[in-house]
């Protein structure tokens, strides 16, 4: 898993269908095998030399992420998994994209700037006031939700070291919904069905 906190901006170089190949500030670190966070996407080292890796994604991410539309020269948010034992700084991200949001608006506020990204139905409904939000994968925390998407706010430090300091409206991004979420309204139904089993069973 990924905690949100992006260590390095990247470059996609090169890509062949879903081949790519990124520039990367730690690539001489990595091992073939280990898992890197992609603007919010888990893809896995294939291939690496002292400034890149090489990761395939399957045609499956191309159709759900931003990856498949990705062009040479891009730049990307890269972080590498969260080691055992580790600091979890920011919130746990799994690098699986619930969907595909863009950015509608940004004005600045304060010594801030606040953004507005548009989402998905089945993304938003998971998505609450306070609660935490991946986009592009950083770790951000929900100012406000309104029908259409979610507000958060960023620092001068986020906007310099990620993607997001030069996002404009319009562009499309990768969004994770707190994965606590995910799991709470899949064990929704088993608890109903167990409070119904006990108020027939008082009867």
């Amino acid at each position: 898993m990924f905690t949100g906190l992006v260590e390095a901006m990247g470059t996609l170089l090169a890509r062949n269908g879903g081949h790519m190949r990124f520039c990367c500030p730690f690539a001489a670190e990595l091992a073939v095998g280990e898992s890197v966070s992609v603007s919010g996407v888990c893809l896995t080292v294939e291939a690496r030399d002292e400034v890149a890796f090489a990761a395939t994604a399957v045609p499956m991410t191309l159709r759900r992420t931003s990856l498949g539309s990705l062009r040479p020269g891009t730049p990307v948010n890269l972080e590498r998994a969260l080691p055992a034992g580790g600091r979890l700084g920011g919130h746990i991200v799994q690098g699986h994209v619930d969907g595909v949001g863009q950015l509608l608006e940004r004005r600045p506020d304060g010594d801030w700037e606040a953004l507005r990204f548009g989402a998905p139905p089945e993304v938003l409904r998971f998505v609450v006031p306070r609660g935490s939000v991946a986009v592009d994968g950083v770790s951000l925390t929900v100012a406000e939700r309104d029908p259409l998407g979610f507000t958060v706010a960023i620092v001068p430090h986020t906007a310099a070291l990620t993607t997001l300091g030069t996002l404009r409206p319009g562009a499309p991004v990768n969004v994770e919904a707190d994965v606590i979420a995910k799991y709470v309204e899949g064990l929704l139904p088993t608890a109903e069905r167990l409070d119904s089993g006990r108020g027939s069973g008082n009867g």
